[in-house]
């Protein structure tokens, strides 16, 4: 998350500096990101989402909202509009692991201006960004030594810009879904820092992954 929040702390003072005058009014899809909101509970969930804030007119962006379990059930879905945060109530297992995924349009979002201001050609997309993850209920301890829960990403993935066609190959085609979580003995291990993990996809294939804190 700490790498997301740079990127994103980045791009808000570029965008401030340079929308004073008058010039950028969106930056690319993998500037922008989601946040899980303090104060989502066991039953409740609210994540914002950086689009809102980043991508103007405003009024026109419109995310499309998925969540789904590891055997491609819709849990939840929803369409909002000109909206950065979505929150609601649920009664899933903490046990869980959640695939998030939102699409992010706005027609009106020009990304021209964007490029020309990093000396780069413009190329006349509007915003079409998708974006992928998962989440579950990781367990911390206070250092008091009580222990509490937050829904917490996997991956802080950045998003994808469905305008290019590798994107939309890797989205129609390469799409795949986390099926479990293994330590190197076989043990499901979700969250845990500093020690090998085997991401399980339901293609057959396997990520070793290694998180440090």
């Amino acid at each position: 998350m700490r790498s997301f929040l740079l990127t994103f702390i980045i791009a808000l003072g570029l965008f401030q500096s340079i929308n004073a005058q008058g010039v950028v009014t969106a930056v690319p899809c993998d500037m922008l990101g989601m946040v899980i909101n303090v104060g989502s509970q066991e039953t409740s969930i609210s994540i914002y989402h950086s689009g809102q804030y980043m991508t103007h007119p405003q009024s026109e962006n419109i995310f499309m909202w998925e969540f789904t379990d590891q055997q491609g059930n819709v849990l939840h879905q929803d369409t909002l509009v000109d909206a950065s945060t979505i929150s609601f109530g649920h009664n899933w297992s903490l046990t869980d692991t959640i695939n998030v995924t939102v699409h992010f349009i706005n027609d009106s979002a020009n990304l021209n201006n964007w490029y020309i201001s990093e000396g780069l050609e413009p190329n006349g997309n509007s915003i079409n960004c998708l974006f992928e993850d998962q989440i579950f209920w990781h367990i911390d301890t206070f250092p008091t030594g009580t222990p509490y829960g937050t829904w917490t990403f996997i991956n802080n993935n950045p998003g994808e810009d469905l305008n290019t066609p590798t994107a939309i190959n890797n989205f129609v085609l390469e799409k795949k879904r986390l099926i479990n979580v293994v330590d190197i003995i076989g043990r499901q291990s979700k969250g845990l820092k500093n020690q090998p993990l085997f991401y399980i996809y339901d293609d057959g294939s396997v990520e070793k992954r290694i998180i440090l804190e």
